[in-house]
């Protein structure tokens, strides 16, 4: 049911979690800035398996299985033929960032409206 102001419920939550969402993002770059600054060497935990191997002394045989077959879509966070510098890291971490963040919540729609359509809910978003 509209509130006062004709909008749905919920929908300045679902604002501000966007929000959120969003300065998460422009803040991603943090990531890369910050251990450049201490001389800490890569982001924390994004590790390739020969990184993790020389900082653990092994590899997980796990880890070595699945290395394998696994290649991230967007690897290193660049976008094809972003070059190289701190800006233009930054700017593809954000970008690759804004992409993930599209592609989750376009996923989560989609099952949202398969299941509530499937459930016979109608999927009115209403609580």
């Amino acid at each position: 049911m509209p509130g006062e102001s004709g909008k749905r419920p919920g929908s300045r939550t679902l604002r501000r979690l966007w929000i959120g969402i969003g300065l998460l993002a422009l803040l991603s770059p943090l990531g890369l800035i910050i251990p450049r600054w201490f001389g800490a060497g890569g982001a924390w935990g994004e590790w390739g398996l020969d990184e993790v191997e020389q900082l653990a002394g092994y590899a997980p045989a796990g880890m070595k299985r699945l290395a394998e077959h696994w290649t991230a879509p967007l690897p290193e966070y660049a976008l094809p033929g972003q070059g190289q510098g701190l800006l233009r890291a930054s700017l593809g971490y954000v970008l690759t960032g804004v992409i993930g963040i599209a592609v989750a919540a376009g996923a989560m729609y989609i099952l949202t409206k398969l299941l509530t359509r499937r459930n016979g809910t109608g999927g009115s978003g209403g609580n």
